[in-house]
């Protein structure tokens, strides 16, 4: 009798801490890091993803599909996450993630190199194709479309017909490793602000970097091109 009174007169203006699961999703984002696991590639072109959300945490730790890490940054929750799946399978641990933490597509980003572009160049989207990169292919099949963000790191095309395979999973030259530091360092930052700030905040502030142009032989200048002499 005495509990049940105590019930009824405690006060009932008390608040309770929101839930993890509960909290607004809006405030919750993936950044997921592409490569493959193990040493073998951990210094590959292929990987850079996972280069660039390691440069954003020390704190990770074995998860399902991976190693994931939690950090905040201007009051976003930022789940990073380097898929232990490989390359192929990237979309199984996106979508796990995506699902188990409530996230919606428009608070995913997927960080990814592409031999589409110079080296060091980078370039945010929105979305996009997978350009025939399978991590890519492997997200868009498996979270129903390619309407999600990706950073796309730069790695140029050094490599003749038919050795595309080979130089993806090839290591960088050392010229490129020293320039590597910049790189990753600026590819964070891009990460960060994908979450601070928005996607087109982000790639008008960042967004650079052009398309490989291919090799050619250069035009031949006709005669009476070019200005005429006084």
């Amino acid at each position: 009798m005495l509990k049940m009174l105590r019930n009824f007169f405690a006060p009932k203006n008390h608040k309770t801490e929101e839930p993890q699961d509960q909290q607004d999703p809006t405030m919750k984002f993936l950044v997921i890091g592409l490569g493959n696991p193990g040493p073998k590639y951990e210094n590959t072109r292929h990987n850079v993803g996972f280069r660039v959300v390691e440069d954003l945490s020390e704190d990770w730790e074995n998860c399902s599909h991976g190693h994931l890490a939690r950090i905040k940054h201007r009051g976003k929750q930022l789940l990073l996450l380097k898929p232990d799946t490989f390359m192929n399978l990237s979309g199984k641990a996106v979508r796990y993630w995506m699902q188990k933490e409530n996230i919606s597509k428009e608070n995913v980003l997927v960080i990814v190199d592409d031999l589409h572009l110079d080296f060091a160049a980078l370039r945010l989207r929105g979305k996009g194709s997978d350009a025939g990169h399978n991590g890519l292919k492997s997200i868009d099949q498996l979270t129903g479309g390619n309407n999600y963000a990706r950073l796309r790191v730069g790695i140029g095309r050094d490599f003749h017909p038919g050795q595309q395979a080979d130089y993806v999973l090839s290591e960088w030259k050392k010229e490129e490793q020293e320039k590597m530091p910049d790189l990753i360092k600026v590819a964070a930052e891009m990460a960060l602000s994908f979450c601070a700030h928005g996607l087109q905040n982000t790639m008008n502030k960042f967004n650079q970097g052009k398309k490989p142009k291919k090799k050619g032989k250069p035009p031949v200048k006709k005669e009476g091109d070019g200005k005429k002499s006084d």
